[in-house]
């Protein structure tokens, strides 16, 4: 099994996350001149499961804080979304920062809705998490080598 499959099967296993990885900041050299163009890192091409990988982290972030809401204590999406987006943008800081936008999007959409656990909030977090166990299993089977 492929280290993307193990963690796309993982965030299956696991469907429980809080984010708090954020983009270093660059740091500038006021004397330093700009690099020539001939030496400009790569242009990022997005992967063919972008999109759903996209989908999966912000559905990750909405499990995550509705579990929280809900007295989960021992909560591991947090950390399983850290390990994907560790593995899949090793060196592509434009594809971690849309990723961690994508969880941190999720978290709050429910965040603003929800402020108690309710049974609305319950069935929500069963419904994303179907759907994420459902995406993560596509991924996995169509994109995993």
């Amino acid at each position: 099994m492929t280290p993307r499959k193990r963690l796309v099967t993982a965030c299956l296993l696991a469907m429980s996350l809080p984010l708090s990885a954020s983009p270093a900041l660059a740091q500038k050299k006021a004397a330093s001149p700009a690099p020539p163009a001939a030496t400009a890192p790569p242009a990022e091409k997005p992967a063919p499961y972008d999109d759903r990988l996209s989908r999966l982290s912000e559905i990750l972030g909405s499990v995550h804080y509705l579990r929280t809401l809900c007295g989960e204590r021992q909560s591991g999406w947090r950390t399983s979304m850290q390990k994907l987006i560790d593995s899949e943008t090793a060196n592509e800081p434009k594809r971690r920062e849309r990723l961690t936008a994508a969880f941190n999007r999720g978290y709050r959409s429910f965040a603003s809705v929800h402020t108690t656990c309710t049974p609305t909030a319950r069935s929500a977090e069963e419904a994303y998490r179907a759907e994420g166990a459902t995406l993560a299993a596509e991924i996995a089977a169509r994109y995993g080598n």
